[in-house]
C-alpha cells in the first residue's frame, strides 16, 4: 500500500483541476457523532464554486432521504453503496437508484435477520445498530456508536458471522455493516455520477476527491489517485485493504474542512 502523504504537500495545480467531492460521514464530516457549522458551510462554500459534494455512507436510506432534501449537498450514496438519492427540489421530485431489486431486497432481510440472531447470540456486547429501522438493504451491528468496551476481537468474530453466512461484511468506525449483493461505494457513485450528472468517473478519476476515514472506505481509497484521510485514519489503517494517498493534519470534521480549505485555495 501506499505511504500517505501530509495534504499539505498536495500541489496547487492538481487541487486547482478537481471537480467534485465524495466524503464519508461518520468521524469524516462529524466529530463526536455531531456536524458543526463549519462543515456545513465548507460543503456550502464548495457548491458555491461549483464543486459537486456527494456523501458516500454507510448510513440508512431513511437518513439519505432527508440529508439529500435537506444538507448542502448534490446527492447521496447510502448504506455502503447500495442505493443513492438525489433531490431535485424545483420538481420535488427524489431519484432513487438502487443496486439491488425489491424482491432481493425483500429476500435478503430475511437472510440478514437470521445474521443479527447469530450475532448476538454469540458475540456478547455488541448490538443491533440504533438505525437499523431505517435501513432498507443492510444489517448494521454496534460496536463504537451506543456501546462500548467492544474488542478488536469482538469485530472481527461480528464479521466472521456475516462471512460465515456468505455476506459481504465491512467494518466502519462506529459500525460492522453486512449485505448480500456484489456492490459496495465505489460501484454506486459510478453508476450515481453517471445516470444523475452524465460524468464517465473513470474517464474523471483524477477531478474527484474522496475522503473518509475506515476500512469500508479503502475501495474508494484504492480508486482514486487524490483520495484523503483525515488524520484519525490512522487508528484503523492497519485494516484497510487500500489507503489514500494524502492525510490531513486534523481529525474527522476538522479534517474535512481542511481538505475544503485547500481545495478552495487553489481556486
Amino acid at each position: 500500500m501506499n505511504e500517505l502523504r501530509p495534504l499539505i504537500d498536495w500541489p496547487a495545480k492538481d487541487r486547482r483541476g478537481v471537480r467534485g467531492v465524495l466524503a464519508d460521514i461518520d468521524d469524516t464530516l462529524t466529530t463526536e457523532g455531531r456536524i458543526s457549522s463549519a462543515v456545513f458551510d465548507a460543503m456550502e462554500r464548495l457548491r458555491a464554486q461549483g464543486l459537486l459534494m456527494v456523501p458516500i455512507t454507510g448510513r440508512p436510506a431513511g437518513w439519505c432521504d432527508m440529508i439529500a432534501r435537506t444538507w448542502p449537498v448534490d446527492g447521496v450514496v447510502g448504506e455502503n453503496g447500495a442505493l443513492a438519492f438525489r433531490y431535485d427540489a424545483a420538481a420535488r421530485q427524489m431519484t432513487r437508484l438502487y443496486a439491488d431489486s425489491a424482491e432481493n431486497r425483500a429476500a435478503n432481510r430475511t437472510r440478514l435477520d437470521a445474521v443479527a440472531a447469530d450475532v448476538l447470540a454469540e458475540v456478547p456486547g455488541v448490538a443491533v445498530a440504533a438505525d437499523q429501522h431505517y435501513r432498507e438493504t443492510d444489517l448494521a451491528i454496534d460496536f463504537a456508536e451506543d456501546v462500548t468496551d467492544v474488542s478488536e476481537a469482538d469485530v472481527d468474530a461480528v464479521v466472521a458471522v456475516f462471512e460465515r453466512h456468505g455476506a459481504t461484511a465491512k467494518v466502519s468506525s462506529i459500525h460492522v455493516n453486512g449485505w448480500f449483493g456484489a456492490y459496495d461505494k465505489l460501484t454506486m457513485t459510478e453508476r450515481f455520477l453517471r445516470e444523475c450528472f452524465a460524468i464517465d468517473l473513470d474517464a474523471e478519476v483524477e477531478r474527484f476527491v474522496f475522503v473518509g476515514d475506515s476500512p469500508n472506505d479503502s475501495p474508494m481509497f484504492g480508486h482514486f489517485p487524490n483520495a484523503v484521510g483525515v488524520a484519525n485514519l490512522a487508528a484503523m489503517r492497519d485494516r484497510c485493504t487500500a489507503l489514500p494517498t494524502w492525510l490531513t493534519a486534523a481529525a474527522r470534521g476538522q479534517g474535512f474542512i481542511e481538505l475544503a480549505d485547500a481545495l478552495l485555495d487553489a481556486l
